[in-house]
Parts: C-alpha cells; structure tokens; sequence
C-alpha cells in the first residue's frame, strides 16, 4: 500500500471515528429513543393513524403514551417491562454457569490447549477456530488467544501481527458462529421474541433457533479465514520478532483437562439418555417429540449448568483457590453495564409495543415491500448490507439489535419470513465489520497488542489489515445464507427460514 494511499485511508477512518464518537452511549441512546417514542406516539395519535392487521383483520391505531392511559401504564409497567424482558433472565443464567468456567481458568487453559497442540501446517485454521468457539466468553478470546496467537506465529518464524489477525477475525469477525449455544444466542433470541411478539402473541424465538446455520457457518468462517491469512496476510509481512513461545501446558492445566474430558463424556452420555429413548426425561410429555420440549426450552439452563459443572470439575482438579460461588460473583459483577442499558431498552420495545407504533410500522413496511415483491433472499440480504454499515458506528450488538428488531421481525414476519431467519441476517452483517470499526470495544485492546511488535502501529494500519478479512465474510456469509434460503433448509430446530402465514 503506497504512503499517500495509506494517509487517505488514515483520514477516512479518523472521519468514520469521530462521527461515530458522537453518538451517545448506548443506554444514552435508548433514553433518548424512549423519548421520540413518547413524542411519536402522542403526534401519530392526534393524527388518527391506523392500520389493518394482515392476519387477523383487527384495525390497530396508535395509542398516546403521552394521555392518562399511557401514563398510568408506563408507571405501573416499568418494572415488569424490565424484569420480563427475556434477554435479561436467560443471559444472565448462562453467564452465571459460564462464569464458572472462566473465573476456574478452564476456558483460557482449553483455548491455550488447542492452539499449542495444533500441526504447523494448520495453525492459522486452529486459530481462527479457537477465536470462533470463544464467543461462549468473548473477553477469553479477546485477552488470551489473541496476543497468544501472535506469540505462537512468532515461535513457528511467521508474522505476530498475521496471528493476531487472525485470532481477531476469528473472535470478533466470527462472533455469532459457534458449535455450541452461548449467551449471544439467549440475548438476541430474547430480543427476537419480544420483536416478533408485537405481531404474533404466541411466537417464541428459541436460543437455539440458529443452530444449524451457525454450526455450518463455523466451518466457512474457519475457512474464509484460513484462506485470507495464508493468501493475503501472511505473504504481505515480515517475519518479525520471533519473540518467545508461549509456555506450555503445566502438568495441573493437562490433569484438569483429562478431567474435564471425562466430565464431558458423562455429562453428554446423560443427557443422551434423557433425550433419545421415548421415555427420555427431556422429551415432550405429551408427544413425546423434541420440538418443543423441556431440552429445546431449557438449553440455556443445561449449559450454564455444563459449564459451571466442567469448571468445577477443573477447579478440582487443578487445586484451584477458587470457589463456585467466587466464580458467579465475579461474573455478575461484570455485567452492571448490561443490565442499565437492558432497563432502558426493555422500556423503549414495550413503549414501542403498547403505543401499536410497531405494529403499524410493521404492516405498512410489509405491505409496501409486499407491493415491490422482492423476494426473502433480497430482503434478508439487504439486512445484512444495513447490519453491517450501522455496526461501523454502534458497537454493542445488542444495542442495535434492540433498536432494529422491534421494526424487521414483525415487519418481515408479516411477509412469511420467521424471526430466526431475520436474526440470523442481522448477526451475519454484524458480526463482518467488528474487526474494522474503531467503535468496537476492544478494538483499542487489539492495536495494544499489535504495538508489541510492530509499535508505531495505529487503527488506520490495523483495520488495513483486517478489511481483507470484513470484505471476506461479508461476502462468503451472505453467499452462503442465500444458498440456505434457496434450498430451504431449517435455521434451527424446529425454526423454518420461511414461514406459511395464514
């Protein structure tokens, strides 16, 4: 990249900066969306706006917040707005377990292993697969396998700075794929549910809704960004500093792993016996089917309770000087931030509801795309195009998903697209431009980390390096969602992409 190409970079990406620096805190902005909604509400009502639902036939109008009724319900409703808001419980339940698990080392150890252990020749894909896996705890990701990664490049006599890279497209590029369901799964599912709620009462958004197609986009991602590293990272830099290689695995790490190993295996033996015969525990009572049931309905509580278990075991066995209760401690106490900005955000989707705002909002959206007929994969697609352009300004993907489901799930609902595939549009634009916003929380992390070896390194040189990686995903992941839409394969189980509305 020649120097006056790279200075205008540098000037855009310090313009795309200070912009988005002035946008206000992300609870900030649902405090000040709670009062448009106010005002919105009161002016639709004294224009007498209304709609007809598609389905049921009933004539919706707005309703003021700002009249006696409105203001009777927001004051007695706060509260319940808040504690029933179902991004709130079931998060909160998994970080409890996965708490565990983290705060006992377990998590940082199981990633160290991983990428230690894995062939010369496939060190770039065990990286990029560990970033992905450690979005069950994104802070692991973040300040472990990162500057692990470009410790271990460095030792194998490869660029640190193309580790890090590639451990950052991994955790943060590839933040909503997973093997396994986490608390980003229960978090947007939750705010799915209330969004779609405003249309269909009944419709729940199950945590493992995206399941299927998170499990295959493990694999893309882990590809893509294998690919990226060893064709356009890796021969554009230098060797650098080998530095020295990370430490491995103590004799205490390897027993808690064995342990957790065979933990692992009786754990799932279990919940396989619960599960498979037609008697199993787990299994609907009445049906005796899986969809629904008590292990779709409480997948969240069994892996909290897998992981708080595993790091337990691991604790054990590593003579850790630590408790489970330090353990769930210590992961509430991280997550205060989390439950201002869910307070304000449970309000503006229940104001948001209760005014008929969305509802309206939703059928005239429906009706007018309904009209241009442009079919569910240009519509889902173009939700990742507008997911991937707003994450450059705001962060937090549960902010902004707070902000767009409320409008896109009723909305796209309305014209037989379910609430798990638009959530899986959402995550796919999201989660491609993490890595070159200067907004994103640990951006600033991943420069520090950078300068260890190469010091002059800026966020203009960083996100240069990561764009290959963004342009990648961008592209190979909404590829492959429009393939899975075309041959209309379930998002999750039990979760269709397109639904047959009455």
């Amino acid at each position: 990249m020649s120097a006056g190409s790279s200075t205008a970079l540098t000037r855009l990406l310090d313009r795309i900066e200070r912009a988005g620096n002035r946008l206000p805190h992300p609870t900030l902005l649902f405090v000040y969306l709670c009062g448009l909604v106010l005002l919105l509400s009161a002016l639709a009502s004294l224009a007498a706006l209304r709609a007809t639902h598609p389905v049921s036939g009933e004539l919706i109008q707005v309703r003021s917040l700002l009249g006696g009724d409105g203001l009777r319900w927001m004051l007695t409703s706060a509260v319940t707005n808040f504690t029933g808001f179902a991004p709130v419980g079931t998060v909160l339940v998994a970080i409890l377990g996965i708490g565990v698990a983290e705060h006992m080392g377990l998590l940082g150890t199981a990633l160290r292993g991983l990428v230690l252990k894995a062939p010369a020749q496939l060190l770039s894909a065990a990286v990029v697969f560990a970033g992905v896996m450690s979005s069950l705890d994104a802070d692991a990701g973040y300040v472990v396998l990162i500057p692990l990664a470009g410790m271990m490049f460095a030792a194998a006599g490869r660029s640190p700075l193309a580790g890090i890279a590639a451990a950052f497209a991994g955790v943060s590029g590839g933040y909503s794929a997973n093997l396994l369901i986490g608390p980003v799964d229960a978090l947007l599912a939750g705010i799915s549910t209330e969004a779609v709620r405003l249309v269909a009462a009944d419709y729940t958004v199950s945590a493992a809704g995206n399941y299927y197609f998170l499990v295959v986009s493990t694999v893309l991602i882990t590809a893509l960004g294998t690919l990226v590293t060893e064709r356009l990272i890796s021969p554009k830099l230098d060797a650098g500093d080998a530095g020295a290689a990370p430490e491995p695995l103590s004799d205490a790490e390897r027993r808690g792993l064995r342990a957790c190993a065979l933990f692992t295996l009786l754990f799932i033996a279990a919940l396989l016996l619960a599960v498979v015969p037609a008697w199993g525990v787990l299994r609907n009572p009445e049906t005796g089917g899986l969809l629904p049931s008590p292990f779709i309905d409480g997948i969240v509580v069994l892996i909290a309770l897998y992981a708080a278990l595993a790091g337990l075991v691991y604790g054990r066995a590593t003579r850790a000087d630590k408790t489970l209760v330090g353990g769930m401690e210590a992961s509430m106490a991280t997550m205060a931030g989390y439950l201002v900005l869910m307070f304000f955000a449970a309000q503006f989707v229940n104001w948001f509801g209760w005014s008929q705002l969305g509802s309206i909002a939703a059928i005239s959206g429906a009706q007018w795309l309904a009209a241009i007929e442009p079919g569910p994969v240009s519509l889902l697609v173009g939700l990742v195009v507008l997911a991937a352009a707003i994450n450059l300004l705001i962060g937090s993907a549960s902010a902004k998903w707070a902000l767009l489901a409320p409008v896109f799930v009723p909305m796209f609902y309305l014209l037989g697209i379910s609430p798990e595939a638009t959530q899986v549009a959402y995550r796919v634009g999201d989660s491609s431009t993490n890595i070159i916003t200067p907004l994103m929380p640990y951006f600033g992390v991943v420069v520090a980390f950078a300068q260890r070896w190469q010091p002059n390194i800026g966020i203009g040189t960083l996100i240069a390096l990561m764009l290959p990686y963004s342009v990648a995903l961008l592209l190979g992941w909404s590829a492959m969602l429009a393939l899975w839409l075309l041959a209309g394969l379930p998002m999750g189980p039990g979760a269709d992409a397109i639904l047959a509305i009455p």
